[in-house]
């Protein structure tokens, strides 16, 4: 009996050459969707972060993290042999997705053009910092790096400073997710027209997308936005501030929210002070508003506001640790926390799907991260077998499932 769809792409084959982040992301995703992977890593010592903290009896975390469900297969490009077996892999896949510098795959033999030859109908995604054309393409590139040349790091951090980086891999995750919806959209695609395409995704160009109001009001005003700590840029209040015990979020994105908010902080002369009555003259007058707004929270704990402003409908918030997310109610009733349980690290915790989709289950478990090398012989053994499929029926559907 054929194991339960986990996803809308079930049946979907990704042939994963990826490492790192930004590449076994977009994998981890498309396996969330129901697709199954196969890890293909270098013999000897995988994907980098095999080695990566945190350990637990000797094995990463991280890598357990990022490339749960997955299975392992260790070739060498270079070696006859493996190629050979990759050639017979790609064969039987609907996607490719690698992350190495433009023009490695190419000097291996397996530049899309090259795999297009073959395979006209496997889709090629390609993740890279700063994709296959332009001056940067030969660069090499981090998170840290796309964060620098793509603006993120000199609009964050407190107001006054030089800029910090997100305490997040945000180029490398948001690289990930792009290239899991451009690969999920071909797949779409190609269920009319049978062909393949060549997904081309660069870290920078992803980030350069989700600048937002920063990069708008560059174009339309000149203005270069600097950093602003926790504050909105243009809306007011929109901020952390400072209650009795501790800092408190509240957000105010108009009119209503804000006079809302005045009553509610006892403060009602607040509203119809031509210095805060509206948007614009809230956003011209920040600096003396918050202090206003923090002389009234100082008067009691983050909690009693929160207990008070949230039944108003007052968009408000404690500044939770992460010890403190993962004891959220919220996320734990939506099966955000997985549990894994490994063969050699035991039961580990981590993050579960944010795709809720009806008819799919949301497990509360995952099967762990796979060891390097560790499919080799359920692989080889059903590359053993006639391959009798016909390619063209790729037209229609996703290939069944061989692995």
């Amino acid at each position: 009996m054929s194991e339960k769809p986990r996803g809308p792409l079930s049946g979907v084959r990704i042939l994963d050459l990826t490492r790192v982040l930004a590449g076994p992301y977009c994998t981890t995703l498309l396996w969330e969707l129901g697709a199954d992977v196969l890890k293909i890593e270098m013999p000897g010592h995988g994907d980098d972060t095999r080695a990566f903290p945190p350990f637990q009896n000797g094995e990463s975390v991280y890598f357990a993290s990022i490339n749960r469900g997955k299975r392992s297969l260790a070739l060498n490009l270079k070696d006859e042999e493996d190629r050979k077996t990759f050639d017979a892999l790609l064969e039987r896949s609907d996607v490719l997705v690698e992350n190495f510098r433009p023009g490695t795959m190419e000097r291996l033999g397996y530049g899309y053009e090259a795999v297009k030859k073959k395979f006209p109908d496997v889709i090629y995604a390609a993740i890279s910092g700063f994709g296959d054309t332009g001056p940067y393409r030969d660069l090499p590139a981090y998170d840290l790096i796309v964060q620098s040349l793509g603006g993120m790091i000199s609009i964050n951090g407190e107001e006054g400073s030089g800029g910090v980086r997100l305490g997040i891999s945000l180029a490398d995750l948001a690289a990930g997710t792009f290239a899991a919806l451009a690969i999920s959209s071909a797949l779409y695609e190609r269920r009319a027209s049978g062909q393949g395409r060549h997904i081309d995704i660069a870290m920078l160009d992803v980030q350069t997308m989700l600048l937002e109001s920063a990069l708008v009001r560059q174009f339309a005003t000149g203005e270069s936005q600097k950093p602003t700590g926790s504050r909105h840029p243009v809306i007011t209040p929109f901020d952390v501030f400072q209650a009795k015990d501790g800092p408190i979020a509240v957000a105010c994105a108009n009119d209503h929210l804000f006079n809302e908010l005045c009553d509610a902080l006892g403060a009602p002369a607040l509203k119809d002070d031509p210095h805060y009555s509206t948007l614009f003259a809230r956003y011209a007058n920040q600096p003396a508003l918050k202090i206003e707004l923090e002389k009234i929270l100082a008067a009691d704990t983050v909690s009693g506001w929160v207990d008070k402003l949230r039944p108003l409908g007052i968009p408000v918030a404690p500044i939770h640790t992460m010890a403190d997310v993962v004891d959220d109610p919220q996320l734990k009733a939506r099966n955000m926390f997985v549990e894994v349980d490994d063969p050699e690290m035991g039961k580990l915790k981590m993050a579960g799907s944010a795709f809720k989709i009806s008819g799919y289950e949301q497990s509360p478990t995952r099967p762990p991260a796979p060891n390097l090398d560790e499919a080799r012989a359920d692989v080889m053994k059903e590359l053993s077998r006639p391959h009798e499929e016909q390619r063209e029926r790729v037209k229609q559907a996703p290939k069944e499932q061989l692995w």
